[in-house]
């Protein structure tokens, strides 16, 4: 049982529990307070120093600074003291070059003074001796200068005269002799053979009864032969052969290719021509290529666009005064590069000039223009260089000669075609009519195709039946014959025949 002494007891420890525990506290709070004071009072004696130092650096700076800035002050006290010097030795010597110049001046004067007291007395003197030599000589001064005027310009234009005479009379020999050797050295680089066109070509059969097949019942395989063709097929007593004639190189190849074919696949019938035909045509086309690129190969030129070596190729199938186009731009080309070579010119852009001169030719009749101008504009279509344009468009001279070069082509055009046996002219007037006809013909509408045959006395045409009926083509052969009559010379008279054929096809399945 608790007593009260227990109470009491236990209550006084509480207290003094109490009390000690407020002693700790109290003693725990300024021990805490008397470290943070002296913490503070470190700081502020840190703090204290470290401004001490810094304001100790800051006067060292501002005694450095001080001491730079007094320093060049000094420095530039003294480049000023130098300068000033300076300014005063050049016042010096400007003021010494003054007084010579002053001193040179009233000499200069004096000495002018004394030149004009001379001059004025050579002046009287001469006067003196003018009239003099006048009274002697009966002759006024002017009069005296004229004379001798006269006698040294008749003099000097005598010298001139013969000196100018003398000049071009040797400079004209060693031209012409230095021509003259140029293309001997030219003509002789060159060989190539060169045979002349006919209008005729012969296709050869293995017996004779191919001929009863081509000409068909009633004519029927022969007459579409030529009318696919435009050549004339003649059959005569020659054994194991045909004749094709046409003044066109092309046609008359073509239809030798299709009739080739003909002839070695046995089956000769209308139908069958139409394919031999087309076939011939695509390969012809192969033909004309590879004739373009072999040209260019044989010439030794490059970079030529394919376009344009396709209507290259073209020209083996035309003619000029019966030589053949290509053969001559090929020997065209072979001697102007010689020549170019000779006379240290641009080999390259002449070989192409002489080359191409006349590719207008091969689509003359197609293109309305000059085969000059059809030509240029061919180049510039497909790209060509201007100076190979400038170097070909001068070869009949309608055009002014743009670069040396243009010359070298048309001295080889004279050279290839001037050479024996290189053209027949008259020839190439017959094929002329016959190109004249044709081109009469081709110019009224509705005109297909046109062909003149039999030596140019009789000219087939083709119309499309879609634009021409039958009163049509009676009317069209009337309107052709007229034209003909009109704007060709001809000897005899030549036919006008107009076929009009309306084909019908259907198909049984």
């Amino acid at each position: 049982m608790v007593t009260d002494t227990d109470i009491a007891l236990i209550g006084g420890v509480l207290v003094a529990g109490a009390v000690v525990g407020y002693l700790l506290t109290r003693w725990k709070a300024l021990n805490k307070k008397a470290g943070a004071e002296r913490e503070t009072e470190k700081k502020l004696e840190a703090a204290k120093t470290r401004s001490v130092e810094l304001i100790l650096e800051a006067e060292e700076k501002a005694v450095s600074i001080l001491g730079n800035a007094q320093k060049e002050e000094r420095e530039r006290k003294q480049e000023l003291r130098k300068m000033e010097e300076r300014l005063l030795s050049k016042e010096d010597a400007v003021e010494s070059q003054k007084k010579e110049l002053e001193r040179e001046k009233k000499r200069q004067k004096e000495e002018g003074d004394r030149l004009k007291i001379v001059e004025s007395d050579t002046k009287a003197t001469q006067e003196r001796a003018e009239k003099e030599l006048e009274r002697v000589s009966g002759l006024t001064k002017e009069e005296a200068k004229k004379n001798l005027y006269k006698e040294i310009e008749e003099k000097e234009r005598r010298e001139m005269a013969d000196f100018m005479a003398r000049f071009e009379r040797e400079k004209r020999d060693a031209v012409e002799a230095k021509s003259a050797e140029v293309i001997v050295i030219a003509m002789q680089r060159y060989a190539r053979n060169s045979v002349a066109d006919v209008t005729t070509s012969v296709v050869h059969i293995p017996n004779e009864e191919i001929k009863g097949k081509i000409i068909g019942r009633e004519g029927r395989n022969i007459k579409a032969f030529e009318r696919l063709t435009g050549v004339e097929v003649v059959v005569d007593e020659t054994p194991e052969s045909i004749l094709l004639s046409s003044f066109d190189p092309m046609r008359r190849e073509l239809a030798k290719i299709a009739l080739e074919k003909l002839v070695k696949d046995g089956r000769i019938q209308p139908a069958r021509i139409e394919e031999a035909v087309e076939e011939a045509r695509a390969e012809l086309e192969k033909q004309v290529i590879k004739a373009g690129e072999e040209a260019a190969y044989e010439v030794g030129v490059v970079d030529i666009p394919k376009e344009i070596l396709k209507v290259l190729g073209r020209l083996n199938y035309r003619t000029s005064y019966g030589q053949n186009v290509l053969n001559h731009s090929i020997e065209m080309a072979l001697i102007a590069g010689m020549l170019a070579s000779e006379l240290k010119l641009n080999v390259d852009v002449t070989k192409k000039g002489a080359l191409l001169h006349d590719i207008g030719k091969a689509i003359d009749h197609e293109v309305e223009g000059t085969h000059v101008e059809i030509g240029i504009k061919l180049l510039r279509k497909y790209g060509m260089d201007e100076r190979v344009i400038q170097a070909m468009q001068s070869h009949h001279e309608e055009y002014p000669y743009a670069i040396p070069e243009a010359y070298v082509v048309t001295t080889a055009d004279v050279i290839s075609g001037a050479r024996p046996g290189a053209r027949r002219d008259t020839l190439e007037k017959y094929l002329k009519r016959l190109e004249e006809i044709e081109k009469a013909v081709h110019s009224f509408e509705g005109v297909q195709q046109a062909y003149a045959v039999s030596a140019g006395r009789e000219v087939r045409v083709f119309v499309t039946p879609e634009k021409i009926d039958d009163f049509g083509a009676l009317q069209l052969a009337k309107d052709i014959a007229e034209k003909i009559q009109k704007d060709v010379r001809y000897p005899g008279e030549i036919r006008v025949v107009v076929v009009r054929e309306v084909r019908a096809v259907e198909y049984a399945r």
